[in-house]
């Protein structure tokens, strides 16, 4: 089942990277009490997820804490260390929490996976961006197109909120 508009996200354990290396993060610590700019791309340093989709979220971060997001998040099917590494290599800083979803348990649980075993990337998530006010989803744009970041874009969630 896809996660919809109302639903509560389901507690799960990402992995991010700490002060003393990889560690645990339940959803429920990202998302209880706040609100959160959300999204998911198939894969981090992909062309369209590091040259299109993140930039966005980067450029925009001001104007999203201004109207009212306290967190803007991102989830991959990626390892902790190849998160960490996209994190540097944006200079995103503390502007984005990087959450890996290594084994795809988030992005499968919200029904939001996507089998790109013929490419050969294994299963990933499916790009989408969230608005998520203390775990449930008030806002949910999933795109049609992996290669595109239109709907699910920061200027698109913007204009939601």
């Amino acid at each position: 089942m896809t996660i919809k508009v109302g639903d509560r996200l389901p507690d799960v354990k990402f992995k991010i990277m700490g002060s003393d290396g990889p560690a645990d993060l339940a959803s429920s610590d990202v998302f209880k009490g706040k609100k959160v700019a959300f999204f998911a791309v198939p894969g981090a340093f992909t062309p369209t997820c590091h040259r299109n989709h993140l930039p966005g979220y980067l450029e925009h971060a001001a104007e999203l804490h201004a109207k009212g997001v306290d967190t803007i998040a991102v989830t991959a099917v990626n390892d902790v260390f190849v998160m960490n590494e996209w994190k540097k290599a944006t200079g995103a800083g503390d502007k984005i929490v990087f959450l890996a979803d290594g084994a795809a348990v988030f992005a499968k649980a919200i029904g939001l996976d996507l089998d790109a075993t013929v490419p050969g990337l294994g299963i990933r998530s499916k790009r989408y961006a969230m608005l998520v006010d203390d775990g449930v989803v008030k806002v949910l744009n999933v795109e049609d197109v992996p290669s595109k970041a239109d709907a699910s874009s920061a200027v698109a969630l913007l204009k939601e909120i």
